[in-house]
């Protein structure tokens, strides 16, 4: 295989880097594509996804296989409580609307949907943001993600993954497979998908109160976290938050943010 080429390729088209000895990993996500399209051999797979101007078909799968991460509901919960208990009431006492909230790298959907359950659950505090008043905006470099994403429907297994049963019966409708629900309308409505790379430009995405970049960044090279963590910066309003993953970390790679202790848990606050 070549495997240097490969990583070099998939790393110019995403960010991403594979690293040495991930050869396992290669395959594991590109196995199923042979059949699909037709191709003997990995070897081959690789060589007709590096030219895109010919496989285009086969380049955007071999780009969706490499670079979609597993997801799951209320990811490590903090996050959940900081947007709840912390910056929604902060946004709704500052009057601003709408508010707006990006979700960068959402895979296959469950973390903006998490997001809009949060917003219609402080919808009943006392100083909350209006539900009507919440723009989600969610972005994958995956069209077949964004599919998903915009269809809705999850079945048992991805159900299970962070879903309380609670949550389960107030945004969840059954569909005619008894193995597989759909999101409520009112949840869905509230979140738009649009596909966007990591690596491009932001300008068209407008600016944000909160992003969530969780679990993405440990993909990328130190110079490319930095560049986007900056690229963030710009997106961001005055004040806004820019919510990372548990194990993941601004530390020397941006100073355009002050550290916020969440309790748990952190997030980082626009200076």
């Amino acid at each position: 295989m070549q495997y240097q080429r490969f990583a070099k390729y998939i790393e110019d088209q995403s960010g991403i880097v594979l690293g040495d000895n991930k050869h396992y990993l290669v395959n594991s996500r590109l196995s199923s594509l042979l059949l699909r399209f037709k191709v003997a051999t990995i070897d081959e797979l690789i060589n007709r996804a590096m030219q895109p101007n010919i496989y285009k078909d086969i380049s955007s799968a071999v780009i969706d296989a490499m670079t979609t991460n597993e997801t799951l509901w209320f990811r490590d919960t903090y996050p959940y409580l900081a947007l709840k208990n912390i910056i929604l009431p902060e946004l709704a006492r500052s009057g601003k609307t709408p508010v707006r909230i990006w979700s960068a790298a959402c895979s296959s959907g469950q973390e903006p949907y998490s997001i809009a359950m949060i917003v219609q659950e402080q919808a009943t505090n006392m100083v909350h943001v209006d539900p009507n008043q919440c723009q989600i905006i969610g972005t994958d470099i995956s069209p077949e993600m964004l599919d998903r994403c915009r269809f809705a429907h999850y079945d048992n297994h991805a159900l299970a993954r962070g879903l309380s049963a609670e949550r389960k019966a107030k945004f969840f409708k059954p569909t005619k497979d008894p193995n597989v629900m759909r999101v409520d309308d009112k949840i869905k409505q509230m979140v738009t998908f649009k596909q966007m790379n990591l690596l491009g430009s932001y300008s068209l995405l407008g600016r944000f109160d909160v992003i969530f970049c969780r679990n993405v960044l440990i993909y990328f090279s130190n110079e490319v976290k930095s560049q986007i963590l900056n690229k963030f910066a710009l997106c961001l309003n005055p004040g806004g938050y820019l919510i990372l993953g548990s194990s993941e970390s601004i530390q020397g790679l941006s100073d355009k943010y002050e550290m916020v202790r969440c309790n748990p848990g952190l997030a980082y606050r626009l200076k």
